[in-house]
């Protein structure tokens, strides 16, 4: 029913930023909560961060809090992931993942399996 389409990964420098985009389409916007995973190759995916479908809840991981914000624009039905001094660490394939569940309107979850819908991902890589 919510199809995601990420866009804006690419190769940087350690120390530099970049801003992924998630644009979903077949569900108003407001009615999505959202949220990164990424996948590094020969790791497990893990997530990343979060943000409620009332738009005022996030929730990060902790490599990556201070460095990275989520955020929406429900005029666009788009969700960004605004990545700051990123790190080698950083290089995964990000997918943003939505669900549609009204009783968690509040909710920014870390859990995979309370994420309904998927994308098929961005590649970001970062070099030292």
């Amino acid at each position: 029913q919510v199809q995601m389409v990420e866009s804006g990964g690419g190769l940087v420098q350690a120390g530099d930023s970049l801003r992924l985009s998630c644009a979903a389409s077949g569900r108003t916007f407001s009615n999505i909560g959202m949220a990164w995973f990424r996948q590094a190759p020969g790791k497990e995916r893990e997530f990343v961060a979060a943000i409620s479908m009332s738009g005022t809840n996030t929730y990060y991981t902790g490599a990556v809090r201070g460095r990275f914000t989520i955020s929406r624009d429900n005029a666009k039905n788009t969700g960004y992931l605004q990545m700051n001094i990123l790190k080698p660490e950083d290089t995964a394939v990000y997918t943003c993942a939505a669900h549609t569940d009204r009783r968690r309107y509040y909710s920014a979850s870390y859990l995979p399996v309370e994420y309904e819908y998927w994308g098929q991902g961005t590649q970001v890589t970062v070099s030292s």
